[in-house]
């Protein structure tokens, strides 16, 4: 396989790994599957993220990130469900 081709297989799984997080996170349902109201949200929270106050609000929003991926985490390692990696 040539390599733009793996690249652009790792690129199609990383879009998709971060879509099923907005589902995840019930955003879709929350906002009615409203694509500009989705969007609008995410550019809010970059302009959160680049203003004074961005590191506390990364502090917190990390913290709840991890919090809610170690409720998911199957107790029995046999579980298909697979742990997610520590990305801080």
């Amino acid at each position: 396989m040539r390599t733009w081709q793996i690249e652009r297989r790792k690129r199609t799984r990383h879009l998709i790994e971060l879509g099923g997080l907005v589902v995840k996170a019930g955003i879709v349902d929350l906002t009615g599957d409203d694509r500009a109201m989705i969007y609008g949200t995410m550019l809010w929270i970059a302009e959160k993220l680049k203003s004074e106050g961005g590191e506390h609000a990364r502090d917190i929003w990390t913290k709840l990130g991890k919090i809610a991926f170690e409720m998911e985490r199957p107790a029995d390692p046999n579980d298909r469900v697979q742990p997610q990696p520590d990305r801080a």
